[in-house]
This record gives C-alpha cells, structure tokens and sequence, in this order.
C-alpha cells in the first residue's frame, strides 16, 4: 500500500485510534487489473472528493485501498452477533476494511470502507473476496434506499478487480467503495462487553455518542439515553422498511447500526405481492426474518443491545434492567408514528384526519391487499388515479370486489390528495426481474441494464414513458424468487 502524492483528500483514523481493541491494522489486496464499473460522482462531490481525480489511475487506485493518504490507518473491525438468534462471539470484517473518516460537506464524519478487499484476521476461512453481481446489488438497492428517504449505508463505486472468484462457478471480482455514518453496530457492543473490559465497553459508547448522538451526553445517564436514541432511530428505520415493501432478509444483531442506517445488502429484496410471511433469504428457511417479523425482530435485536450495556446503566443490575425496560418503551412509540406518517402520507389523507381513522383504512386496505396477492407498490400509484375519479383502475384487482368498494367509500369520504399520494409513493423501486436481469448482463460485462435501472430507482417519484418496463411487477415466468448472501 503507498502513500497519495499530492491529492487533496484528508482521512482520518479517529475509530482506529480510539478504540485499537476494536480493530486490527490491514491492508487491502492489490488487484490484478482493476476498472471502475460504476462511480457515484454527486456523493464523492458532497464528500469533497475530486470526482475526475478519482476516474484516473491513481483514483482507482485509492477507490481499491492501494493508494492513502499520510496518517490513514486501515482496519478490520471486530465485532461479536447472534445470526439468527445463536451468539457468535467474533465475527469481523472477515473481507471488509475501514480506511478511516471524511468530513462531508455538512461538517459531517463519514466512514469510508471496502467490501471484498481480500481476507482479514475475521475472515474465518473465507477468501475474502466479492462478485460481480453482489457489489452492483448493494449499489443499486443503496442508492435506490437513499432516494425513497431511507437512512442507508451509501456506495461510492464499484471496482472489477480483474480477479476470478470461485463460487459455484467462477466469477469475475470486484471491491465495493461503501460510504457510511460510521460502521458501529449493535454487535460492536457485544463484542466489547463479551471481553468483560467495562472501561472498552465505556469508550465504546462514549464514541458512539459522540459520534451519532451527542445529546445523550447532557443526560443524567448519557449511556441509557444512547439505547434510548438508538431504539428511536431503528424503530423508524424498520417503520421506513415496512412503507417501501423491504425485506432486508438478515437482521442478525452485527447488521443493525448504532447510527440507524440500513446496513448489509445481502439476500435483501421488495416485496410484489403483499404479504406479511414474504421471505426471500435461501438460508432464512424458518422466516425469522420474514417480511412482517422485521419490527419484531428489531425489537429482539436491540435488546441484546440493552444486554451488552447494562454495566454502564447502574451498578445494580436489576435497576438497569428496569432502566432499559423504560427505554424500550420508545420503540413503539417511535414506530407507529412513523408508520402512521407514512401510511397517512401513501393514503393522500391531510393532518386533519383522524390517527386512528388513518390506522383503521391501513389495516383494512393490507387484509384486501394480502388476500387478493396485489402488488403492493403498484397499487398505491393506482389508488392516486382512484383519488381522481378513475376507481376502475383498482377495482379489478381485487377478489372481494364488494369489500374493496365498501373500503373505497370510506377512504374517498375523508378527501384524498392525489398529487400527494404520488409524491408519497414510488413508481420504480429495485423490482427483483430487473435487478437480477442487470446483475446478469454486468457479469458478462454489459453494464447497460445497471445504468437504466439506476436512472430508474435514483428518481422513483418521477413517471417516465420511457421507463414503464421498471414500473412493473416481475412476469409470472420469473417464478418464485430466491435470494443469497452473496459470500
């Protein structure tokens, strides 16, 4: 790895520095033959990072961690996580390093960091490496989470190695450039308390308050208004899942952020149909992780969080229990309202309806929608047109036709907007068909399909005629859609 020459770009070590235990010094490989496949020049703008530099050789070369500024200090991050419910004490970054922080151009600290960099320390017997395909899925599902309003982990590039990699069959390689508030989880914490180190597990959280929620330290207790503030941001992140249709398909407590952006695009996917029992993972057989589990398992998540931090709550552990039960109480609180919002805002219904008007149309509309198996982002675009005058464009979906007109009465009583409706609700979102067509074209080297997707879901709100095939539910020779994790 050398040193930038003279290039304006500043990377800090601040987690590295803070917190050594939590990390060990790595270096990436060096590829082959690396190309950029794509590059997001409006983020590495906002990060102050020269976007032509960064398409010319030694800008690749920085995009593959093979070329730092003086002072970075690359690192894998240790971390502990239940995997679907069993606790792995130590996990890592077994194919992921963290080249330090930027300052955006908010003032902002923002981590930068490779996925399929080559093996580290964590990579339990892995290879360290990434496809093709798995690097372009986390970039368009990213980049399309941050255009419908969801706090997400962002991508920078992605960058074919030139290394062949050796899944069931070979496939070309490539590192992704990911962008991020910070990468602390939840299992950053289990790590931390599993070493019995209070005085780790005290810096640990001082960092992260510092870093994503500094008003938890003017509290009488900063460490039980940090659970409180982490709490409240993932319960309205899994609230924002739950509007779009997400199946983030593995919630295991090393994927779920301090900082309460999505994180870990896996086996993730949208739901078509809707159905609260939708899973997509190959490996999820039992459905934890299931469409409509998803709050809960949030909930379970976070507290294996409060787990980890008792020992900062009180030095009587039944008070810090009580404590964190206390905490707790804002998930729901934080969850409904913004499901409620956000149900209020794909409704089209105004301030002045009623919340439980507004709970009782949304619960009644998701049994209509469950049992006639309509597509659940469509829909909402459809019902727009209902809210002018056109009810023929809904009502043939629908099984119970004398239900849904009984439910469509009520909901048109209380004076749905539709222009509203259709700023509320996406036309293109990641449709599973598209995404699978564009990953296959870019591993046999077309990245045609990737582009047109991404033009597609980087402005979901705006209808395109030239776009329609993106609006539109996957045909039914696609068949049943399974997805993987892509290591």
């Amino acid at each position: 790895m050398s040193v930038a020459p003279d290039v304006s770009i500043a990377i800090q070590d601040r987690f590295a520095r803070e917190l050594p235990e939590l990390g060990v010094r790595w270096r990436a490989e060096t590829p082959p033959d690396p190309r950029l496949l794509v590059f997001n020049e409006s983020l590495a703008t906002q990060l102050g990072l020269d976007p032509a530099w960064l398409r010319g050789p030694d800008g690749l070369r920085f995009l593959a961690g093979n070329l730092l500024p003086a002072g970075a200090a690359p690192v894998a991050q240790a971390y502990a996580g239940h995997q679907f419910g069993g606790l792995v004490p130590r996990l890592g970054d077994g194919r992921a390093l963290l080249l330090g922080e930027l300052v955006d151009d908010h003032g902002g600290l923002r981590d930068i960091a490779l996925k399929g960099s080559g093996p580290t320390p964590f990579a339990r017997g892995g290879d360290g490496l990434a496809a093709v395909g798995p690097m372009l899925r986390e970039y368009i599902v990213s980049e399309a989470m941050h255009a419908l309003g969801v706090p997400t982990t962002r991508s920078l590039a992605v960058v074919a190695t030139g290394r062949p990699v050796q899944r069931e069959t070979v496939l070309p390689g490539a590192v992704l450039v990911r962008i991020a508030r910070s990468h602390l989880r939840v299992g950053s914490f289990q790590y931390a308390a599993l070493t019995g180190d209070i005085d780790l597990l005290r810096r640990l959280a001082d960092h992260a308050i510092a870093r994503h929620h500094p008003g938890a330290a003017r509290d009488e207790n900063p460490y039980r208004a940090l659970f409180e503030a982490v709490v409240g941001a993932q319960a309205s992140l899994v609230a924002r899942w739950m509007l779009i249709g997400f199946v983030h398909g593995v919630m295991n407590t090393d994927n779920m952020t301090i900082s309460g952006e999505t994180i870990d695009y896996g086996p993730c996917a949208f739901m078509e149909a809707y159905d609260p029992d939708t899973v997509f993972s190959s490996i999820d057989m039992w459905g934890r992780y299931a469409y409509g589990n998803q709050p809960a398992v949030a909930g379970w998540n976070l507290a294996r969080f409060a787990e980890a931090l008792l020992p900062l709550f009180s030095d009587d552990v039944d008070e810090g229990v009580a404590l964190a039960e206390q905490s707790f109480r804002v998930f729901q609180t934080e969850y409904d309202a913004t499901w409620s919002s956000g149900m209020r805002g794909k409704l089209g219904l105004s301030a002045d309806v009623d919340a439980a008007e507004v709970t009782g149309l949304a619960d009644a509309l998701l049994r209509l929608l469950k049992e006639s198996h309509v597509d659940y982002t469509s829909f909402f675009r459809q019902l727009a047109r209902a809210a002018r005058g056109d009810a023929e464009a809904v009502r043939g979906l629908f099984i119970d036709l004398a239900g849904f007109d009984d439910w469509l009465l009520r909901w048109q009583a209380v004076g749905p907007d539709a222009d509203a409706m259709d700023r509320a609700n996406p036309i293109y979102i990641p449709r599973n068909h598209l995404v699978e067509e564009a990953l296959t074209a870019a591993t046999e080297g077309d990245l045609a399909p990737v582009g047109q997707l991404l033009e597609a879901v980087t402005a979901p709100y705006d209808e395109r005629p030239d776009l329609q095939r993106y609006a539109q539910p996957a045909p039914e020779e696609f068949g049943t859609y399974q997805t993987f994790c892509g290591t």
